[in-house]
């Protein structure tokens, strides 16, 4: 931080002292807009995290979570790298945050934006969302995070599931499986299954359990608990790459899948990156009759799916 910098600061921080918020808060933006109009970017960033700062550190949420929304917009307008001080001020900030403070949601929400949607900030954003048992926010950060995350994600899952009812536990799994497949993270998915599993295993010693295993990957199977068998078996199809061995799968469990009802459309999305199996077409029976009587033969030419390559859990991060 310039000498200018800091002088600035420090004049804002007397404001602030003098319990002059909104007008520390609203001179900030106004010295900010200064030097993102001469593309100063890393003096607005200095002067925005200096500020917010303060002000969080005198109890002011709201008005330090404007200048934090300002603070990433200058970061991904001025695409500043995502190095150890950016990545310090974000951290820094999110952690002086009251649980609670409704402008921190709205300012972590706009990480995925950040240039590379930096997995260190999802990630240790996702872990005090998880902390504060806010779980849907925690869920949104940590499926972007680090190698750390699976089991951040995994434990939270694990503890929401035993406020309910025991047949839950697959549901719960998936909460964390099914979004890594869904971003490509084989590896992440496996990692979350495998913790899940492992603490129902160390809460119920009877619970029987059988290995399945094959000559690259295994998956292991409760007889009692049909959709944590249906992720094992889904991640194994995945590793394996067979479109047969998925289209036998979502048959077998059918019944179990509509009764849980709330994962069609991320298999049908799982199905066509995995397994090449086109996502059945929502069409309209009137223009897919017009369409053939014109040449179109009612797909209008669509594209074949794109396909993802899934190599070994052990590689994929």
């Amino acid at each position: 931080m310039s000498a200018n910098i800091q002088k600035t600061v420090s004049r804002l921080h007397e404001k602030i002292e003098e319990g002059q918020y909104y007008e520390a808060q609203q001179q900030t933006r106004v010295v900010a807009a200064r030097y993102i109009k001469a593309k100063k970017w890393g003096a607005a960033v200095d002067i925005l995290s200096g500020v917010a700062e303060a002000l969080l550190k005198a109890g002011q949420g709201g008005s330090a979570g404007d200048l934090c929304l300002l603070l990433v917009d200058v970061l991904e307008k001025g695409e500043v790298a995502v190095d150890a001080g950016s990545r310090g001020k974000l951290l820094g900030l999110l952690r002086l945050f009251e649980p609670g403070e409704p402008t921190r949601k709205r300012w972590s929400s706009k990480f995925g934006e950040f240039p590379a949607g930096d997995p260190e900030i999802h990630h240790v954003a996702g872990s005090i969302y998880a902390e504060e048992h806010e779980a849907y926010d925690a869920e949104r950060h940590l499926v972007l995070g680090t190698r750390d995350s699976p089991e951040v994600l995994a434990r939270m899952e694990y503890r929401w599931y035993k406020e309910n009812e025991s047949h839950t536990a697959g549901e719960f799994a998936g909460r964390a499986v099914i979004p890594y497949l869904l971003i490509g993270n084989v590896r992440a998915a496996n990692a979350s299954l495998k913790l899940f599993t492992a603490a129902l295993q160390a809460d119920n010693e009877g619970l029987a359990a059988q290995e399945v295993a094959g000559r690259t990957c295994g998956a292991e199977i409760f007889p009692s608990i049909p959709l944590l068998n249906f992720l094992s078996l889904l991640l194994l199809a995945v590793q394996r790459g067979g479109a047969e061995l998925y289209k036998q799968l979502i048959t077998k469990y059918s019944a179990h899948l509509r009764e849980s009802g709330t994962w069609f459309d991320s298999l049908d999305a799982i199905a066509e990156m995995y397994f090449g199996v086109k996502r059945p077409r929502q069409g309209n029976p009137l223009f897919d009759m017009m369409g053939s009587l014109f040449g179109g033969g009612g797909g209008g030419g669509a594209q074949q799916p794109r396909r993802v390559e899934a190599p070994p859990s052990v590689g994929l991060d």
